[in-house]
């Protein structure tokens, strides 16, 4: 008797039951998405991912049958209207690349840590307020899109990820750059525009690595020295803030070939701001004028 009573206890909490079972088991809203099929027939298995997407779909919860989907490596649940993501998101420990922009998330369960492999995160246009420190467990972590939240800060524990090549914090209420990003040593990427900056830390020059670093759309009144010792920029974005000077050291930014004016050029934009003159006149002129102002004028 106590085997049997085994037997049916395993047999409750195999995932092919729970999915291949009487149909009852599922959710009206389950049985919606579903149309009678078998919950592993919408997965696609392409070259390098097993992937599943629920976009566009009106959803306020997740539906339970994706929990047993644990070969799931790409999960798209992109806009939506989901208001929290479920702790049994920590089943799906195969995910590399989860999506869940455009959504009405609050706040993450801790069980993100457990997504190892995770390597892509978009939590982009939603309502969080904070991000719990345990996604910094997820060390194998290289492109983290949070735009479009209501964040003022980050864990300090962000710090550990390493491996992290493309943050971006645009559209959110951060007062400065989080201590956390200066120790982000493989970033390449980072866009903080739009948020309430009114200056940039000396620690900026810890981003060696760093190629695009965009702050449009801020409160910055000046332009640190310590910015020109970043010199693997090539798209550097300072539009519309509060800028009146340049620095003299302007010219060690070899790799910004020239004034930028289109958003999605590489070079420097610093348009829209109070430049004392006569900046204005030789910025028009185009990159080389302007560094060799700077230049001689250090020199002087």
């Amino acid at each position: 008797m106590g085997a049997k009573h085994s037997r049916a206890s395993s047999n409750d909490k195999d995932p092919k039951r729970l999915l291949l079972g009487k149909r009852q088991k599922f959710s009206s809203w389950d049985d919606t998405l579903l149309l009678g099929r078998d919950p592993r027939s919408l997965l696609k298995r392409g070259m390098r991912h097993v992937s599943f997407s629920l976009v566009t779909k009106g959803m306020t919860d997740v539906p339970d049958f994706l929990w047993g989907l644990l070969e799931v490596q790409k999960l798209n649940l992109s806009h939506n209207q989901i208001r929290a993501l479920p702790p049994e998101v920590g089943r799906l420990t195969r995910i590399v690349v989860l999506n869940l922009c455009g959504n009405h998330l609050k706040s993450l369960p801790r069980e993100v840590s457990l997504l190892q492999n995770l390597k892509v995160l978009f939590l982009n246009m939603n309502c969080l307020a904070e991000v719990p420190a345990e996604l910094s467990l997820c060390r194998n972590l290289e492109v983290l899109s949070m735009s479009h939240n209501c964040l003022s800060q980050l864990p300090a524990s962000f710090a550990d990820l390493s491996r992290l090549r493309k943050l971006n914090l645009s559209n959110n209420y951060f007062a400065h750059i989080p201590v956390c990003v200066f120790s982000l040593k493989e970033l390449d990427f980072l866009h903080v525009g739009s948020n309430r900056l009114e200056n940039i830390a000396e620690s900026i020059q810890c981003l060696a690595s760093l190629q695009i670093f965009i702050a449009e759309s801020n409160n910055i009144h000046s332009f640190p020295r310590s910015l020109c010792l970043v010199t693997s920029l090539e798209l550097l974005n300072l539009n519309n803030n509060d800028i009146q000077t340049l620095p003299d050291e302007l010219y060690l930014l070899c790799r910004l070939r020239r004034i930028a004016w289109n958003p999605m050029d590489k070079g420097l934009h610093i348009s829209h701001n109070p430049l004392s003159k006569p900046l204005p006149e030789l910025v028009e002129g185009g990159l080389e004028m302007l560094y060799s102002y700077l230049k001689d004028k250090k020199h002087n």
